[in-house]
């Protein structure tokens, strides 16, 4: 099994035409994740490719979460987690951002997550009624 860092799946699902590099690369991610060989994502690798993405390149939540899927349905790829991870976009489809998101799904088994990001965080998960509760400590 092959465990990935987060450049070979940016350089995958991002066609960064800049420079002869950024190509070759492309194709030889390309080449390693359609060979079928057996291969590992890692939740930490997907925290950093969703910020890469949305930061650096700004794409949108819609569009990660199209990526993410896509990788989850590749059946050579072994997920981290994968149901941890299928919740999370989830709660990011309804509004999480998506490191809360994997965070809170995480903490599935917990009675209460605690955090003190009110208003970005706990706020929207008790207003779609996530599992588990976000309280805030006071």
């Amino acid at each position: 099994m092959i465990g990935l860092d987060t450049n070979i799946l940016a350089r995958y699902y991002i066609q960064d035409d800049a420079d002869a590099e950024a190509r070759r690369q492309h194709e030889a991610a390309r080449s390693l994740i359609e060979s079928g060989a057996p291969l590992m994502v890692c939740k930490t690798v997907l925290l950093e490719l969703e910020w890469v993405m949305r930061g650096y390149y700004g794409f949108d939540a819609e569009e990660i979460a199209g990526a993410f899927s896509h990788l989850l349905c590749l059946e050579q790829v072994h997920m981290e987690d994968r149901a941890g991870v299928a919740q999370a976009l989830s709660h990011m489809s309804a509004g999480l951002d998506f490191a809360d998101a994997l965070h809170l799904a995480a903490y599935r088994d917990c009675a209460e997550m605690a955090s003190f990001d009110d208003k970005r965080f706990a706020r929207r998960a008790q207003r779609l009624n996530l599992s588990p509760r976000v309280v805030v400590p006071t």
